[in-house]
């Protein structure tokens, strides 16, 4: 566990519990999917796991049945946080609140970061697997899930007095932070201004004098205020949502206003906040280096031999080979240097020139995809507007 789990206001699984399970099933994989994955000489396309959690071994080796359903694994996940939220954080005049839950959080991406392998060597491996056309089918080591509890677990009861309680439902002191979770999926495919969005409070939230202010597992409602589907031409989508009421267990309900202000996502997603809290799906600038250096080989690999028929330098064994790289990884630059054919690597090499092209500007853009129980930071206040003007 790499979060602590609370109910109400105690921590009832602490960080560093260990969850056992097994895997319960292998998803097949889509004739669609697999086709487009044989596109890119990827012969075993990667499959999703169903995995299921049977126990809880606590940190002092108590151990504690539990039945979950567990999403999708994400091999690395990125914490992302808009401009204002960052520099909230470097602030020094920052409450010892934050500063322990920023002390707090760092232990736990530290714990997270050392069961992974080396990044180094980690990068170099995928990099080398990607190459493969068949490739073994794993669950990367640091893989984070997501499991929900089938069944509720009793940890006992503990009173409190009308002291503790009484400053349950007052406002949270402006720019506090709110970690919560998404208690349903959204996409901006999927979402349309006025859509309904909920998150439930993961952390309680306390008074400097550590009165509690907010419970864990109250309700935090809003809506969406901005949606627009990904596009053709590689035009990629945005996604913004407000969060106007929040409601405590006990149905203390009062208004607020909140905007996103962080959020734990995969890697890959590409997905990056604005000052605004809205969630945009972006491109690596990579991706005009790789498009150009994919057309270079292939008019490299298809340049003419000199007029007196002795070779130029441009058919060369390593100039085909790693034209047959471009157009099929590994595979294509096997065949294409075992075939000798000069003819052979060109269209391997215009192949990949236009599978990058297609990939990079004319395929249709990323969506900004939130699942279920992606966990969210909220900002106590909207942050400062921008003018039509000023954002453009």
């Amino acid at each position: 566990m790499i979060d602590t789990v609370y109910a109400f206001d105690e921590p009832v699984i602490p960080t560093g519990s260990e969850a056992r399970g097994k895997v319960v099933e292998i998803a097949p994989v889509s004739k669609l999917r697999r086709t487009e994955a044989a596109a890119n000489a990827r012969f075993s396309p990667r499959r999703d796991y169903v995995v299921g959690f049977e126990s809880l071994v606590l940190p002092d080796g108590r151990p504690l049945p539990i039945h979950t359903t567990a999403t999708q694994g994400t091999p690395e996940t990125v914490h992302l946080i808009t401009e204002a939220a960052g520099a909230k954080k470097k602030n020094l005049a920052a409450s010892a609140v934050a500063s322990a839950k920023q002390e707090v959080h760092n232990k736990i991406h530290l714990a997270s970061t050392e069961i992974k392998p080396p990044w180094p060597d980690a990068r170099v491996k995928r990099y080398l697997l990607a190459q493969m056309p068949y490739r073994r089918q794993y669950l990367e080591p640091g893989t984070q899930f997501i499991a929900g509890l089938d069944q509720l677990l009793e940890f006992g009861s503990t009173a409190r007095t009308r002291a503790q309680l009484e400053s349950i439902g007052n406002e949270p002191e402006p720019g506090s932070t709110l970690r919560a979770r998404r208690a349903a999926g959204i996409t901006s495919a999927g979402a349309h201004p006025g859509t309904p969005v909920e998150a439930v409070l993961s952390n309680p939230v306390f008074t400097p004098c550590h009165k509690l202010l907010l419970p864990a597992g109250s309700r935090i409602v809003g809506q969406v205020t901005q949606a627009r589907p990904a596009r053709k031409l590689h035009r990629n989508d945005v996604l913004r949502m407000r969060f106007e009421t929040i409601t405590t267990p006990e149905d203390k309900q009062q208004e607020m206003k909140g905007a996103l202000e962080g959020a734990e996502v995969d890697r890959t997603a590409n997905l990056k906040l604005d000052e605004e809290g809205g969630a945009r799906a972006t491109d690596s600038k990579s991706r005009y280096l790789s498009t150009a250096l994919s057309i270079s080989v292939a008019a490299v690999a298809s340049h003419p031999e000199s007029d007196n028929g002795e070779p130029d330098g441009f058919s060369d064994p390593a100039t085909r080979t790693v034209a047959g790289g471009s157009g099929f990884k590994l595979l294509g630059a096997l065949v294409s240097l075992a075939s000798g054919s000069k003819t052979f690597s060109s269209v391997l090499g215009f192949y990949g020139a236009g599978f990058s092209v297609y990939r990079h500007f004319l395929a249709r853009g990323k969506d900004v995809v939130f699942p279920k129980n992606t966990p969210i930071e909220i900002g106590f206040g909207l942050p400062h507007e921008k003018t039509p003007a000023s954002r453009k």
